[in-house]
């Protein structure tokens, strides 16, 4: 099971009333599974949303809803063996101030054995937000006479199947998944689902022994009070669904292990799935886990605090979450943790290297764009240095005054221009005094390249009181700002409205 989040995002303040949300967030999974008297494997996917972050519409019947245009398509190189496309409804809601929940969208589809590039695209019909994207690989491979595991799915909650059961059935029971990675306090379950196949081409009818436990990530040490142990009749194919109790487990990054033993006590399959869990309440037996580790160097938490709020512009909607929550209280031990997961989650083969960088990153935005009561890391510079580095021009204007012509609206000098009965009557500036247009103190920076963009991207900030204080005010970035009339705001309306001045020249240029 892999977990992704999914996130079409605008600037817009997360505490903007409803009908003002332009993102989307939602996270993403995956499991493959197989019919062994059909010889066929399937894949499943699961998408779950998060009802808040969505734009819910007013329907005929005076209730509301969101919906989701996705398209999932599975590649093989460049055939495409599966593709779906269709909108997906959310629950309704008598009122605006019940979204309060999240939902799940299950898929499920069969593929042959092979590499494939799995694409799942996600679009909130109702607002204008770019659409969310994420390219997975995954290998498929099952056959009639090897022994194999499916994937290890956890799971929200597991009710016995009524009636003739739904896309979520299995077995006898309604599978809830969970999709996601992160296991809060009031989370004192782990439940899991798997599948093991063609046991019995290994051992003939004799039984054997499904364990399920948690290890720490970092040692692999085993938490002996978390783990179970069930005995199963070989077959072709068994159904293995257990529970663990987490309520004593301490914050920290774990490992759930699934392991097949024969009689001789011989480890047959195995499979980890990694996840997080915080726990304040409860303290580890250890002192700490990380003192080894890169994370561990770091015993002032007030700075640890610094580090791991300016993880935030590249951190997943659940990472930020986490964040939020862990830079309020105190725990060391579990802000070491959070950052050590962190960056092995996205490189574990060089993890301190990657965290090295970023952390110089964070050290130049608070030594540089810091402000008497604002942190460089929540200004509007600091979070477009740390989300895309330094960029590679900056242009920086105190008192800028245009001095030539406004735009490529009229060939005329602005200062020149008469006005009179033969001027043209469709001439955007008609009517307007002559003169210069002063601007208002204003920096922007261009990207030759961004990693997920186009090329010579470009965010213009602006100090709108000369305080001293800048703010992002437009972009040509994906899922940036898009502010329209900006360059009006920016010269105090002296611009006619859909008349390009020099500062707009500038900014469609880079430079």
């Amino acid at each position: 099971m892999k977990r992704i989040l999914l996130s079409a995002v605008m600037a817009v303040a997360l505490l903007a009333p409803m009908s003002l949300r332009a993102q989307m967030q939602a996270l993403f999974g995956y499991s493959t599974f197989y019919l062994p008297e059909q010889d066929r494997p399937y894949m499943e996917t699961y998408l779950q949303f998060d009802a808040w972050t969505m734009q819910f519409e007013k329907q005929s019947n005076g209730v509301y809803r969101a919906t989701v245009e996705v398209t999932l398509v599975a590649r093989q190189q460049d055939s495409v063996c599966y593709v779906k496309k269709y909108d997906l409804a959310s629950p309704t809601v008598a009122s605006l101030d019940e979204l309060d929940f999240s939902f799940i969208d299950v898929q499920r589809f069969s593929l042959t054995n092979g590499v494939y590039d799995i694409e799942v695209t996600l679009r909130d019909k109702g607002t204008d937000a770019p659409a969310a994207q994420v390219l997975e690989k995954v290998v498929v491979s099952y056959d009639r006479t090897h022994p194999a595991m499916s994937s290890v799915q956890p799971m929200a909650e597991v009710h016995p199947t009524q009636g003739e059961g739904n896309i979520l059935s299995r077995n006898g029971y309604d599978m809830e998944p969970y999709v996601n990675d992160f296991y809060p306090e009031q989370v004192e379950e782990l439940n899991y689902y798997y599948e093991v196949y063609n046991i019995d081409k290994e051992i003939g009818r004799k039984p054997f022994l499904a364990m399920a436990y948690v290890e720490r990530q970092e040692t692999g040490a085993r938490y002996e009070d978390v783990q179970m142990m069930s005995r199963k009749n070989s077959a072709p194919l068994v159904p293995v669904y257990g529970s663990l109790d987490i309520s004593k487990l301490p914050s920290g990054n774990y490992n759930l292990v699934v392991e097949l033993r024969n009689r001789d006590g011989e480890t047959m399959l195995y499979k980890r799935v990694p996840f997080y869990r915080s726990n304040p309440g409860v303290k580890g037996k250890e002192l700490s886990d990380f003192a080894t580790t890169f994370a561990g160097k770091y015993t002032d938490e007030e700075q640890l605090n610094i580090y791991i709020d300016g993880l935030y512009p590249i951190a997943s909607e659940a990472e930020k979450q986490v964040a939020q929550e862990l830079v309020k209280r105190p725990g060391l031990e579990e802000k070491q943790a959070f950052l050590y997961r962190f960056w092995t989650e996205r490189n574990a083969m060089a993890a301190e290297a990657e965290w090295l960088k970023y952390k110089e990153r964070i050290d130049y935005v608070q030594e540089h764009f810091s402000y008497p009561r604002t942190p460089g890391i929540h200004t509007d510079f600091g979070r477009v240095y740390l989300q895309y580095g330094p960029p590679d021009f900056i242009r920086d204007e105190k008192n800028y005054v245009s001095a030539n012509r406004i735009g490529s609206h009229n060939e005329q000098p602005f200062e020149t221009m008469q006005l009179g009965e033969d001027q043209n009557a469709t001439d955007p500036l008609a009517g307007t005094s002559q003169g210069h247009v002063h601007y208002l103190p204003y920096q922007f920076w261009r990207y030759n390249k961004l990693d997920t963009d186009d090329p010579n991207r470009v965010f213009l900030f602006w100090d709108e009181h000369r305080s001293g204080y800048y703010r992002l005010l437009n972009s040509n970035a994906r899922g940036e700002v898009q502010e329209i009339g900006w360059e009006r705001r920016l010269c105090r309306q002296q611009l006619p409205e859909g008349v390009l001045g020099e500062v707009g020249e500038q900014f469609n240029r880079g430079y």
